[in-house]
């Protein structure tokens, strides 16, 4: 989950290293804040290093007070903390005799490893793995001279999950990294090139990129780029070019980048909509490279994911039965693939992932693989692990999501889940073309509706900071309104560090309602009363069961629900839409309340405490 970046230029010494690795660090910081820290490497220099526990700007201020010196490459990380407290000594890069070495994942048989090095008269500074690894490439180096030859050898040893960057003090214009079911990029540039955990540590200086794939070995100098597997055999890596700009990922002018993400919210999902059709109107998912005949014979579908990612696919749930009549199961991927899941050549599995680099998800795509079930993967990132190692892929085009509770990422999820159910409906016959065609005019409305949730959000936040003192919050929902319920739980958990709870609001009489006291705060997502008028009315009936019992209750309804005012203490409206489209309306406000009594109660929304934005460990 850590952020690393490397950076090799000019032969001469200069700034510039530094500058791009701290720039690179500042865009990763989101990946991991517990410490950060940088090599420099010159010619005839001994390696310049930095650290510091905590986030980035206790580095920066590092270094200002003890200025670095010019060079001519850089490495440097930002730190979620695995092995070791977050403090000064366990805060990357780990150096050993002129070696640097940052990391980011779990090396599993570090211990085995330690004890060999003891035994070999080694002496420990810090308590994390990664130190294992400087020393074992600083003793391959010595036996090779070749820093590239030192990391793929070191590379064969390891057990877990990794990138590594290295650098080395008598080798001033490399870096060489290596990777092992954790992220690593290439950024390509004019006489200088760099590396990075994804595209966001070098997007202010380049758009060109490679992709990495598993167990590669990659070194950079300034004009060339050179790839192989750990055996040292080239390899030749895709290129790509990355979509959005470095703008894309600057707060602009909202006070935090949850803040920017929740308002991006319209353009992610109208981007997503994009281009998805052809010229007669008939859904066209490019990405899409399984046979149609295979995703006819498809009789179960399977999503795998974790968070908030999970949330969106049981919102697809619902969408994809309802649509095309077949049985959809969501599993949360860490559990999957433990548990001997039934799967077979006629299922397909969907892994959703914001980074594309999720590890549990990763490893449930694999298992599923091994089954013989067919895997698709609802991602963010081009170029990210996930996607590359399923059959097909549906992009969300999302843009840059830096806020480590996901906003934006959610609703695209959803969006593109019901593109795919669309489409499958459309290639196995279970709708007509006017239908779809129906459903996909009421997609491309969703943005203009979200943008007036957006713009009416006053009384939420209101309340929000009226509720700052708040310790506990229980939300309820049915149909597509509970998964909306869950995510409005989490992401109050995520940002404000208080109790609470989702819940399907026909559970009440079993068990939660023991909960309900005077003054319990209950958010209730309610279900268009056009709809299915029984589950509306429910719901209503729910509403008057906790309010009778002295709860206080914020009730998210459309435009025009006069029957849930009376039992109401506050009525958060939105427009009117299709009851399967409405978590894409719903969510919103539960967003907005998330953030806003989180910043009301002086908390960093965008890097909430011990949480990191993608979880590369298992």
């Amino acid at each position: 989950m850590c952020g690393i970046v490397g950076y090799v230029g000019s032969q001469q010494p200069s700034g510039r290293p530094l500058e791009v690795v701290l720039e690179g660090l500042r865009r990763l910081e989101y990946r991991g804040y517990d410490s950060a820290g940088v090599a420099l490497v010159s010619p005839g220099a001994p390696l310049a290093v930095a650290k510091k526990a905590g986030k980035l700007a206790n580095l920066v201020e590092e270094i200002d007070m003890h200025p670095l010196p010019a060079a001519t490459a850089a490495i440097g990380h930002t730190r979620w903390a695995t092995h070791g407290a977050p403090n000064d000594m366990n805060a990357h890069p780990h150096v050993s005799d002129g070696v640097a070495v940052i990391h980011n994942g779990i090396v599993e048989n570090f211990a085995l490893l330690k004890a060999e090095l003891h035994a070999a008269g080694v002496v420990f500074t810090s308590e994390t793995d990664t130190e294992v690894v400087a020393h074992l490439v600083a003793r391959a180096y010595a036996d090779s001279s070749d820093l590239t030859v030192a990391l793929r050898t070191v590379a064969q040893r390891l057990q877990g999950t990794f990138t590594l960057l290295a650098v080395h003090r008598d080798d001033p214009t490399t870096v060489v990294g290596a990777r092992h079911d954790s992220p690593l990029v290439v950024g390509l540039g004019d006489g200088e090139n760099f590396l990075g955990s994804d595209v966001s540590a070098f997007i202010a200086f380049t758009r060109d990129a490679l992709e990495l794939g598993q167990d590669q070995v990659v070194t950079i100098t300034p004009t060339t780029v050179t790839v192989t597997d750990l055996a040292g055999t080239p390899v030749e890596a895709r290129r790509f070019t990355v979509d959005w700009d470095a703008k894309a990922a600057e707060k602009g002018g909202f006070r935090s980048f949850m803040d920017k993400e929740i308002h991006d919210q319209p353009h992610a999902v109208a981007d997503t909509l994009l281009g998805r059709t052809d010229a007669t109107g008939r859904l066209v998912l490019d990405e899409m490279r399984i046979d149609e005949s295979v995703l006819r014979a498809v009789d179960k579908i399977v999503v795998v994911a974790c968070g908030t990612a999970a949330y969106a696919g049981h919102v697809a749930k619902y969408a994809i039965e309802h649509w095309c009549r077949i049985p959809v199961e969501v599993e949360l991927a860490h559990e999957f693939r433990y548990r001997d899941p039934v799967v077979n050549e006629r299922t397909l599995v969907v892994a959703v992932s914001q980074s594309g680099e999720t590890m549990d998800t990763l490893m449930a795509v694999r298992h599923a693989k091994e089954q013989g079930a067919t895997t698709l993967a609802i991602v963010n990132t081009h170029g990210s692990t996930i996607p590359r190692e399923s059959d097909a892929a549906l992009y969300t085009h999302a843009g840059p999501e830096i806020a480590v509770a996901s906003t934006k990422a959610f609703l695209a999820q959803i969006t593109a889940a019901y593109l795919l159910g669309l489409y499958l409906a459309q290639l196995r016959g279970n709708k007509f073309a006017d239908e779809i065609a129906l459903v996909l005019d009421e997609l491309r409305e969703i943005p203009d509706k979200i943008q007036q949730v957006l713009d009416r959000a006053g009384r939420v936040r209101e309340i929000a900071r009226w509720m700052v003192d708040t310790q506990s919050v229980l939300f309820l929902g049915r149909h597509v309104g509970y998964p909306v319920a869950m995510e409005g739980a989490l992401k109050l958990k995520e940002l404000a560090y208080i109790h609470a709870e989702g819940f399907a609001a026909g559970e009440l009489k079993h068990g939660p309602i023991a909960l309900i006291e005077p003054g319990q705060p209950v958010f209730v997502v309610v279900p268009s009363p056009r709809g299915r008028d029984s589950l509306h009315s429910k719901i209503v009936s729910n509403i008057q069961e906790i309010r009778a019992r002295g709860a206080r209750t914020l009730v998210i309804a459309e435009e025009g629900d006069e029957a849930v005012r009376p039992f109401a203490d506050e009525v958060f409206t939105v427009p009117q839409t299709s009851t399967l489209l409405a978590p894409l309306l719903t969510v919103v406000p539960l967003q907005i309340f998330a953030c806003e009594l989180a910043t009301a109660k002086g908390l960093d929304v965008d890097q909430p405490r011990n949480l990191a934005k993608s979880v590369t460990v298992e």
